[in-house]
């Protein structure tokens, strides 16, 4: 993690630089600053910032070191259980297709995300309960 967070300041920092560099040939070029792209490099700065400083914290309260800063640690160090995942569920496509109906709703016709917002209930439905009904329920 400190290799994260040591890439997340240095981000920050080049995006801070290449903040002041645009806003200079703004003003050279223009007369002013451009204010568009000053703004969002500049919260691009920010948001490494944020994250940097978010992972400082996260590293400092977890109180060890993680497998993955130590250069003495094997790969089952870190191998812990991730979550439980279905390989075998059609669930989540489901729900990624609903998804991308109630997107192209907003696109096309705002009818067609009421099609796809029901579809996605379904599908969430369905994807919570899968292991209380079939060959897997409880």
């Amino acid at each position: 993690m400190r290799a994260n967070i040591n890439l997340f300041w240095i981000i920050a920092i080049f995006f801070f630089l290449s903040d002041a560099i645009y806003t200079i040939f703004g003003v050279m070029y223009y007369g002013h600053p451009e204010w568009v792209g000053t703004v969002a490099i500049g919260l691009t700065g920010v948001f490494g910032v944020f994250i940097a400083f978010y992972l400082g914290r996260t590293l400092s309260a977890q109180g060890g070191t993680l497998p993955e800063d130590r250069p003495d640690a094997n790969i089952e160090d870190g191998d812990a259980e991730q979550g439980h995942f279905s390989p075998w569920s059609w669930w989540p496509i489901m729900l990624a297709g609903s998804a991308s109906i109630c997107f192209l709703g907003v696109a096309a016709g705002f009818w067609i995300s009421s099609i796809g917002m029901a579809l996605g209930a379904v599908s969430l439905v369905g994807w919570v309960y899968e292991y209380y009904r079939g060959n897997f329920g409880h």
